[in-house]
């Protein structure tokens, strides 16, 4: 589990101008935060988890191993920073859980057998559904 503190040293902040609608304050302010977060570089993370991170955020990661995410929810800047580490942090350590292996089993007697019955009522109730045959 990386410790927050030294992760939140290691990301680099930018902020840009914001797009969409918003009349002149959009215009004039950069709200929106951009964060980058070099999985690689980090000393927040061991080898292990640096690993699993890559494998895991794979798709979401620049060529360089980075993570880069965004928000522009709020007009205030310094609350898009919150949101945007909040966020960071939840997808970081939602990608460091491991989930328990699933335990292979099979369909039982009872339930095989309850499957077929009703297959077989189906089948009853379309064949009921055809016109009767001219023999």
């Amino acid at each position: 589990m990386p410790q927050p503190d030294i992760l939140k040293q290691e990301l680099s902040f930018k902020a840009v101008r914001s797009s969409g609608p918003g009349g002149q304050h959009v215009n004039k302010t950069a709200s929106k935060m951009v964060v980058q977060y070099n999985i690689p570089e980090s000393s927040a993370l061991n080898e292990g988890e640096k690993e699993l991170l890559l494998k895991k955020l794979s798709s979401r990661l620049t060529t360089e191993g980075v993570l880069i995410m965004e928000s522009s929810e709020s007009r205030s800047q310094h609350k898009n920073k919150e949101l945007v580490v909040d966020r960071l942090i939840e997808v970081i350590t939602a990608a460091l859980k491991i989930s328990k292996p699933r335990k292979i089993t099979k369909p039982s007697k009872a339930s095989k057998l309850k499957r077929l019955r009703e297959k077989k009522e189906r089948s009853d109730k379309k064949a009921g559904r055809q016109k009767p045959g001219l023999e």
